[in-house]
């Protein structure tokens, strides 16, 4: 037996590498809490066999040391990130193996949202609070949990709309917090029009409307319009048919009033796109020429490219909002209910201020410069309804009714 066993050691000693230290605990670049356990092996050392062990944190030249090939031992270190030395000596030679740790000393708090998850029936702004000093806090709110590579909470998030919003607290010296996760409903009540408002109604009536392809878009684009029975909510509903080319818009336009004084709009119709249509953006517009013969922008869109309701900002560029919209996501084959409220001061600049689709109010809130000498008439007022095409070619039918645009 003493034979064999002499046996079995002398091939595992052959067998084993030169250097050969196994640290069990902790694992290279663990978070771990002091005092923590340290547990490593070492057989052989340069071929040597070992007769002792050791250990020291960073820089220190205090090493504790056993006479062993095994090491056990509860090390206290400061909170922070260190470099553990495992060591291992045999006759004549010595090793080395470092491992990356971090202690910690607890784990940060739950981040807190103020005002609480929950339902509302206005636009809110929430608040982000954590009670370990010194955290950084990070969210989502695009339902992926939070991580460091996520946004760093900086202020007060605004939410207009149904969102849900995901936060975590990261601190040096600590475990990361819990997810902590808050949903938010708005419920913003339906327009009011005051009594004073002139009301446009059944615009999409009208037989002035003209069309022509959008220069600001790419491609090419053809279009043509005409007032149908079916489908329609009033028996009178206006169908646009287009066709396009990379991507291409067709602008469909109609002046249905003649007023520098009005500063609140209500955009207020029913939108049907029929199976097969190809839609990138639905636009729905209302413009007019104040008292000075400056023309003000009011261009709202959904979106597919952002996913976003988008506005016209300074320069007339497109901004997305932070609420959802997609018109290639919209049911085909059915009407749906399309009401926009934006207001101008007497600079021309324009709030965008909510959107409902089919009954659900998104906030907007947004306040941009959007007044341009193009030299229209004064006073015209008109509205636009575009449609730009998704992809290579294609061609679309949608059809608008009960359009009333009211102003006060």
């Amino acid at each position: 037996m003493k034979t064999i066993l002499t046996f079995f050691l002398t091939l595992s000693i052959f067998a084993a590498p030169a250097w050969a230290i196994t640290v069990t605990t902790p694992t290279n670049n663990a978070q771990v809490t002091s005092p923590f356990t340290l547990s490593a092996t070492a057989f052989t050392c340069s071929s040597a066999a070992v007769v002792s062990m050791g250990y020291s944190l960073d820089t220190s030249s205090n090493t504790t040391v056993v006479y062993a090939q095994s090491l056990q031992a509860a090390v206290t270190a400061a909170a922070g990130a260190h470099t553990l030395h495992v060591k291992a000596w045999g006759s004549g030679t010595s090793c080395d193996t470092d491992i990356a740790i971090t202690v910690v000393t607890g784990i940060a708090a739950t981040p807190t949202f103020s005002p609480a998850a929950g339902t509302y029936s206005s636009a809110q702004s929430v608040t982000l609070s954590d009670a370990t000093p010194g955290a950084t806090i990070y969210y989502t709110t695009n339902g992926t949990a939070p991580s460091t590579s996520s946004a760093v909470y900086a202020g007060a998030i605004p939410v207009g709309g149904t969102e849900v919003i995901e936060a975590i607290a990261v601190e040096t010296g600590n475990t990361n917090s819990g997810l902590a996760r808050a949903g938010y409903t708005i419920t913003i009540p339906p327009p009011v029009v005051p009594p004073n408002a002139i009301a446009a109604s059944s615009v999409q009536g009208l037989d002035t409307w003209i069309f022509n392809h959008d220069a600001g878009t790419p491609g090419t684009a053809t279009g043509a319009t005409s007032l149908v029975s079916t489908p329609s909510l009033s028996g009178n509903a206006r169908e646009y048919a287009s066709s396009y080319t990379d991507a291409g818009g067709e602008i469909y336009s109609v002046v249905y009033a003649n007023d520098t004084t009005s500063t609140n709009f209500l955009y207020d119709g029913w939108v049907w796109i029929a199976t097969g249509s190809s839609i990138a953006n639905l636009e729905m517009d209302s413009n007019q020429v104040m008292a000075n013969g400056d023309t003000v922008i009011y261009a709202f869109q959904c979106s597919g490219y952002s996913k976003k309701w988008e506005y016209s900002g300074a320069g007339a560029t497109w901004v997305a909002s932070s609420q959802s919209c997609n018109s290639s996501a919209w049911t085909t084959d059915a009407w749906h209910h399309v009401q926009i409220e934006y207001s101008r001061d007497g600079s021309g600049n324009v709030t965008y201020q909510t959107v409902w689709l089919d009954g659900v109010g998104q906030a907007i809130n947004a306040t941009v410069p959007s007044a341009f000498a193009l030299g229209w008439q004064v006073g015209v007022v008109q509205t636009q309804f575009q449609i730009d095409g998704l992809g290579a070619s294609g061609s679309s039918t949608v059809y608008l009714d009960n359009l009333t645009i009211s102003r006060w």
